[in-house]
């Protein structure tokens, strides 16, 4: 049996938006029982030249929607990355979940050798559909996943393997 673009993307990046999504409800929950403001995290970073939590989200979310934009031939959103609050940030995984779920098996299967343009400040990534899958969404999407995760770990947010890889 093999596997399909399809089940290849949509699950799994609606499943880790998800969990990303709980990881922000808990450090809701954990800056609330300290009696601090939430917002705090959104400016968190592991090192003084990475970019900050918001910024990790919003990419994440870029990566989610740009995958099943590109794969299925659709035009990508553009999203205003002007998210001030954990709620803006949830809302707009939230609104990524929802556009990445919105594609079936029979508009992302069979794109595996779409080429695919990914404009950077110099010149465009190019790949086929398989390639930039496997090799550039996925790893790029979790990077962004596990740096918002290890910033709230680090933050002090009761978070474990188990809400990383979801129930």
């Amino acid at each position: 049996m093999t596997i399909s673009m399809h089940s290849a993307s949509v699950p799994v990046l609606v499943r880790m938006l998800g969990n990303m999504a709980v990881w922000l409800d808990k450090a809701e929950a954990h800056a609330a029982a300290r009696k601090f403001d939430a917002n705090n995290y959104l400016g968190l970073r592991l090192a003084p030249d990475m970019l900050p939590l918001a910024r990790q989200v919003q990419i994440a979310c870029d990566s989610a929607k740009g995958c099943v934009a590109r794969l299925s031939g659709s035009e990508n959103p553009r999203f205003e990355d002007n998210e001030a609050t954990l709620a803006d940030l949830r809302a707009r995984i939230e609104k990524t979940r929802d556009f990445v779920k919105g594609f079936s098996a029979s508009q992302i299967d069979g794109s595996e050798s779409r080429p695919i343009e990914v404009p950077t400040r110099t010149e465009p990534l190019k790949f086929d559909g398989e390639s930039y899958l496997k090799h550039f969404v996925l790893p790029n999407f979790y990077f962004h996943a596990t740096t918002l995760y290890a910033l709230l770990r680090h933050a002090g947010v009761e978070l474990g393997k188990g809400d990383y890889l979801g129930r």
